[in-house]
């Protein structure tokens, strides 16, 4: 990431997932601390993702791990929204910058319109939220096209890109 923003006139955001043990880590917050300070990256660059499942399974704990992080300018996602055991009521409590609509809701927009219902709900949510709404699973021109009319704010997959070397 550093690499990148000595080469590149824009930065990008790295995103990095932790899973649930990672999250529940107590020096989870002092490591990301003392990552940032070794590798001189700016904090607002970073954004750490956890699965909804992985964010309820212990909220009031989640909440202030996330709050600490957050608190070092570290940018937060859901990932995978939709696919695990969503709990709103924590949902809008948690200190998240960023929702993450699951990849197995876009291709299904193709022939299902409830799936595109779905798609265009959660992103209302996240959007009434004040959160960033990004569509996982964007293949195809389509995709991109329902996605941007559902209000996603920015979307990801083999659509813009296949996965790449860091040189490349």
């Amino acid at each position: 990431a550093r690499a990148w923003r000595e080469a590149l006139a824009t930065a990008p955001v790295v995103s990095v997932n932790l899973s649930a043990r990672e999250l529940a880590h107590p020096t989870l917050v002092t490591d990301v601390r003392a990552i940032l300070a070794e590798t001189g990256l700016d904090p607002a660059l970073l954004r750490l993702e956890i699965t909804e499942t992985a964010a309820m399974q212990d909220a009031e704990s989640t909440k202030a791990m996330l709050t600490a992080l957050q608190q070092l300018g570290v940018r937060i996602a859901i990932d995978d929204f939709g696919t695990g055991y969503s709990a709103l009521s924590y949902l809008r409590r948690l200190p998240v910058d960023t929702l993450k609509v699951d990849r197995s809701f876009v291709p299904a927009t193709d022939d299902d319109p409830n799936a595109v219902t779905v798609l265009q709900a959660v992103t209302a949510l996240g959007r009434a939220l004040g959160l960033e709404v990004t569509a996982e699973g964007v293949e195809t021109e389509a995709h991109y096209e329902r996605v941007r009319t559902a209000g996603c704010t920015s979307a990801q997959g083999y659509y813009f890109a296949q996965p790449l070397t860091a040189e490349a």
